[in-house]
């Protein structure tokens, strides 16, 4: 492909006269078999018309097993029931083929074919017919990779159905399951099943979301919710082998369940452009769309290395790298900590590292190295010294390989987004947008090859030039900002950058509304860029008022960029509303909390806010779903230095259930229960589901002092001296006193809260005094009725909310309940 400058998923003209046509496919299932000599093939640029995307046939199946209770379905036991397919064209909303393979009668679905089959050996041969049949370029699904196919395969073959196997495009080629392990510092361990499908691409939804969407859990009813606010149809796991034994009826349900869960993956590679993104991915870096599924990130520069260095008659050279000494990263500007309540304007470089590359010739093939300067003779105006000490010579002696690819990524880009803006079409605007998207990506992925110490080709001597020069820019337009922006030079305050970090700097410009920060800060970006070497470029990127600035990369506050007079979002940075290490209980509490803060200018609201929530966890008034912690499992746990306690319940849940317990890769969810005092809490962590089952008690103590106690201090820190809370103490008779902390400086805004024990009502110092400070002690019989059917009420709500729970079968989704 690179000798022939192809690229993947682009079009290949066959020009008339060069081929021929043979009569009979012999070889493959193709409709057309071609000869032609490789020199002939013309491979067209993806710009212009050849940038639309062929009509590629998708399908996306899924199958439904009858498992035996409490036992994941193994392949030589328990038969495979139904097979749902969806067949859509690539671009087109609908699909043109909504079918359902069952096993027994079935009762008809309206807007569906149903197939129905006598015998599980027929049903497994119809299928792999129809697949050879429709002839599809890409296989879609949830987790077909490690399940559905393997389990087909494996199947077929226990029910002696020879033909199954050959699922690819060669006609005699058989689809064969092999072990695959792949690592990278950027996914961790995965352990997965390749199958061979020759012609066709396998496009698993569950690995194209492992690698790019970092999300709670991976279920694909979690994952519906998350992007689509849709669910699956309520059938749970347990009850899937008596619907099929049961009538037509309950196989149609069944069969709507199964159709659903193969429509939901077609529907989720539209909604995040799965396949457009991906496929602009290829064609921008050069390789075959399955690389870019199967392989890590740096084939993607490996394949453009090797085309720019062909252009100049260059080899690559193989290094065999085992890892190196590590170098100085990027630069952070110290902190100024605090809740800054006037306008915070950022500057960001853009295409920072790509940029310096470009601005100094930064190559392996235009590296000096020691004496090299001597030897060609070369005059102090031919070179550069970096801020590390390495030598590299400048474009007008030699252009290096890395500054042209860049160069071309992010011209390529600049026309993508120039286009985007002129196109109406809403198919081509999302294939431009991959495009730029892709152009992005590749552009900056070159620094971090050449920095990847076990690598193709690493080298140290661009890597840390990079950052220097990324750390003395920084220091640099501190400099240039607070030197300028003065009131001794006619502003009407010193300006303060309060924090830097990589590639942007936050300046406090000393003006008070949103509008004139905008304007100052554009004029500010402009000026301090023509500091700097072209193409390096500083930027005005937007506005933070409020914000509350928290430590180094941990800041959140309201954004503003286009508009001065509405906020685009709050903005999150390090902060617990973006991490999946905690329990949602935090990430909600501490979402709410800087709402409060920053939208409502309500800080004392959140710290009250804070309080009662930490009350309800302590009187076990929190769902159980709230305080589910999810980690990866990336290692066995013999490969850990500690004990971790997602991989102790792993191990336990492996003795308990092999079958359904989590494997390498998988997000292990638990909860912490109540255990003896000292124990550790590796010991403490159990699945969730078992929990409810069980009836056992959670650790509120280890959710209140490890949880939450650090990320609300981080918050509330700045802004305590204007905050302090109110602290409250009380005791009544009918009422109890929870000690809402006692963890170091969360007393701080810590009270004592007294709930009355028949209501339920939370009683403050001044309520305890009154003669009636609620409704239970009130002397009027209709208020203690109200209150008891309110108590009744409750308690069945819990009881029904808790049994969908154990339904379910998980806790990562919003209970849904038609029945």
């Amino acid at each position: 492909m690179v000798d022939n400058d192809i690229v993947g998923c682009n079009w290949i003209e066959l020009p008339a006269g060069k081929y021929r046509i043979r009569k009979e496919c012999h070889m493959s299932l193709a409709q057309l078999e071609v000869d032609i000599s490789w020199v002939d093939l013309i491979n067209h640029p993806a710009e212009g018309e050849w940038q639309k995307i062929a009509p590629l046939r998708v399908l996306s199946f899924d199958i439904e097993c009858a498992g035996r209770r409490g036992v994941f379905p193994e392949p030589d036991k328990d038969p495979v029931i139904q097979i749902a397919n969806m067949v859509l064209r690539q671009g087109e909303k609908d699909p043109f083929i909504r079918n359902v393979f069952t096993l027994g009668t079935c009762a008809s679905i309206v807007g569906s074919q149903v197939l129905c089959f006598e015998k599980e050996d027929a049903l497994l041969r119809a299928w792999s017919d129809f697949v050879r049949i429709i002839d599809p370029d890409i296989i879609t699904g949830y987790n077909i990779q490690n399940f559905d196919l393997p389990y087909l395969i494996n199947r077929a073959q226990t029910q002696k159905v020879h033909s199954f196997p050959f699922l690819g495009r060669m006609r005699n080629m058989r689809s064969v399951i092999r072990d695959s392990s792949f690592q990278s510092k950027q996914m961790g361990r995965r352990e997965n099943k390749v199958i061979n499908t020759e012609g066709r691409v396998q496009f698993d939804l569950l690995q194209v979301l492992l690698r790019d969407y970092k999300l709670r859990s991976y279920t694909l009813n979690a994952v519906s919710y998350h992007f689509l606010q849709e669910q699956k149809e309520d059938v749970q796991h347990s009850i899937i082998t008596d619907l099929q034994n049961g009538s037509e009826q309950t196989r149609r349900r069944l069969a709507v369940y199964c159709l659903k869960d193969a429509y939901l993956p077609l529907r989720l590679l539209e909604k995040l452009m799965c396949v457009i993104n991906y496929m602009e991915m290829a064609r921008v870096t050069g390789v075959p769309l399955n690389y870019l599924l199967l392989r890590g990130q740096q084939i993607k520069v490996v394949s453009q290395l090797l085309r720019q260095a062909m252009k100049q008659n260059l080899v690559m050279p193989v290094v065999k790298s085992e890892g190196g000494e590590d170098y100085t990263g990027a630069t952070v500007i110290e902190p100024v900590k605090g809740y800054y309540d006037v306008p915070i304007a950022t500057l960001d470089f853009s295409s920072l590292y790509p940029s310096i590359m470009m601005a100094h010739n930064l190559c392996y093939t235009t590296l000096l190295q020691s004496g090299a300067v001597d030897k060609h003779g070369l005059n102090p105006e031919d070179f550069i010294k970096t801020p590390t000490g390495d030598c590299f010579v400048k474009s007008s002696v030699r252009k290096g390989l890395l500054p042209e690819i860049l160069e071309n990524l992010l011209s390529a880009r600049k026309r993508a987004k120039a286009e985007l803006k002129k196109e109406t079409d809403p198919f081509k605007q999302k294939v431009l947008d991959g495009r730029q998207l892709a152009l992005k990506v590749s552009a900056n992925s070159v620094y971090g090859f050449t920095g990847a110490q076990v690598g193709k080709l690493p080298c140290l001597e661009i890597s840390q030039s990079v950052t220097g020069f990324g750390r003395q820019m920084i220091e640099k337009t501190k400099q240039l900002v607070e030197s300028k922006y003065t009131l001794a030079n006619g502003y009407k305050a010193d300006a303060k950058v309060i924090y830097g970090d990589t590639d942007s700097v936050m300046c406090k410009l000393g003006v008070q509304t949103v509008s004139e920060t905008m304007e100052l800060g554009r004029e500010a970006a402009e000026w301090v860029s023509s500091h700097f070497t072209p193409p390096i470029k500083l930027e005005f990127e937007k506005v933070y008022f409020p914000y509350l600035l928290i430590n180094k990369k941990r800041y959140a506050g309201l954004y503003f960029s286009s508009s001065a007079n509405t906020h685009d979002k709050m903005d999150c940075k390090g902060i617990e509303t973006v991490r999946r290490d905690n329990c949602p209980l935090v990430a909600n509490l501490i979402n709410t909390c800087l709402q409060k803060i920053l939208i409502d200018r309500d800080p004392m609201g959140a710290v009250e806010h804070a309080k009662d929530v930490i009350s309800d966890l302590l009187c076990n008034r929190i769902d159980i779903s709230q305080l589910v912690i999810t980690k990866e499992l990336t290692r066995t746990a013999d490969e850990y230095a500690g004990k971790q306690a997602h991989v102790e319940l792993a191990e336990r849940m492996r003795k308990r259930d092999p079958g359904s317990a989590p494997n390498l890769g998988d997000r292990v969810p638990y909860v912490i229960i109540g255990a003896a005092k000292g124990v550790a809490a590796y010991m403490k962590s159990e699945d969730p589901i078992y929990v409810l089952e069980n009836n056992i008690p959670i650790d509120t103590r280890y959710y209140l002092e490890q949880q939450l106690a650090k990320p609300l201090l981080r918050i509330f820190e700045p802004i305590l001296g204007e905050t302090k809370a109110e602290s409250v103490q009380g005791e009544h008779t009918r009422c109890k006193t929870v000690l809402t902390s006692k963890v170091g400086g969360l007393m701080a805004f810590a009270k004592k809260r007294s709930t009355c024990i028949g209501c339920k009502a939370t009683l403050n110092h001044d309520a305890i005094a009154e003669e009636r400070p609620c409704f239970c002690l009130s002397p009027s019989p209709y208020s203690l009725l109200q209150v008891s059917h309110l108590g009744s009420l409750e308690e069945k709500f819990s009881r029904l909310w808790t049994q969908c729970q154990r339904c379910q079968g998980s806790l990562h989704e919003d209970v849904l309940c038609t029945r």
